[in-house]
């Protein structure tokens, strides 16, 4: 079963007066490459958030968003500069003598006087914390992988028609081999008898010859190494772990034994048929490089 690396998971954990959403948003990506956004008073949840994230996950980017809130009471404490608010309060009483004005300033309105209370976010429960954050990572990356079995699927299911063509376009070449040869033999013997007219053909050398170009042309190793690539291939899109990496070497494989064919084989109907294959290879490498 492949894996795509694209896909998306959020999940929301909530204990105890606290409340932790983790976002989690997938693409492709040579590695594994993490990137977290989240609030620096709960930046100690990130080491273990990365952790369980590498234990479930080998490739893609991933955009890690972690939201907190702390609705406890014992989450923020109040402070009031009570010197300060009597400082305000002695000029403000000063004021209202000298211009006769009356004193109408409230303990509500007092408060909100500039510096004078003070709101602290208290030290949080670090244990609490990175509880609520694993539980919200392992939901979120349920529905994450989820997602990307889904894509995967599809993906497989592409990457089998593609790789079904590549192995009908090497059976035409495999057939199309023999031939080659024996119409090489024809037209050099022809061309042989053209420019010698009466005189008698070496048959000797023009066997040397014709073995000669048998041996440039064969395309056996090649042929025999492309049956083991889509074999390994087909073995491949079956896999229970990521193959992201092993089907892109493999593919490269594919397209060198054909860049091969093609130089070998001196045949136009080959050379259209490695053209054919190149062009489902590159179909191939385009999608893998969505793979887990």
């Amino acid at each position: 079963m492949l894996y795509s690396m694209t896909g998306f998971g959020r999940a929301t954990a909530e204990e105890d007066g606290r409340k932790l959403t983790v976002e989690l948003k997938s693409v492709n990506h040579r590695y594994l490459d993490l990137s977290f956004r989240m609030s620096k008073h709960i930046a100690f949840v990130e080491d273990a958030l990365r952790a369980y994230i590498g234990s479930q996950i080998s490739r893609g980017h991933l955009e890690v968003t972690v939201s907190y809130r702390n609705y406890r009471n014992d989450a923020r404490i109040v402070t009031v500069d009570t010197a300060l608010l009597a400082a305000y309060l002695c000029s403000a009483r000063a004021a209202c003598s000298e211009l006769d004005i009356s004193d109408d300033l409230a303990l509500s309105s007092a408060l909100r006087l500039p510096d004078v209370t003070t709101i602290t976010e208290e030290d949080e429960d670090r244990e609490a914390v990175t509880r609520l954050a694993l539980i919200a990572i392992e939901n979120a990356l349920c529905e994450l992988k989820s997602m990307r079995k889904a894509e995967g699927a599809r993906l497989s299911d592409s990457l089998e028609h593609c790789i079904k063509n590549v192995e009908q376009i090497e059976k035409v070449i495999e057939d199309r081999s023999p031939p080659v040869v024996e119409e090489y033999r024809e037209k050099l013997q022809d061309r042989i008898a053209m420019l010698l007219g009466d005189v008698k053909l070496d048959e000797a050398r023009l066997a040397v010859e014709v073995a000669i170009f048998a041996d440039k042309a064969s395309i056996h190793e090649e042929i025999d190494r492309i049956k083991s690539h889509i074999k390994e291939f087909y073995g491949m899109l079956l896999s229970s772990v990521p193959v992201g990496r092993r089907l892109d070497f493999l593919v490269q494989e594919l397209n060198r034994e054909f860049n091969t064919i093609g130089s070998k084989a001196n045949d136009s109907g080959i050379a259209a048929n490695v053209i054919m294959a190149k062009a489902e290879i590159e179909k191939l490498r385009e999608q893998i490089q969505n793979i887990e």
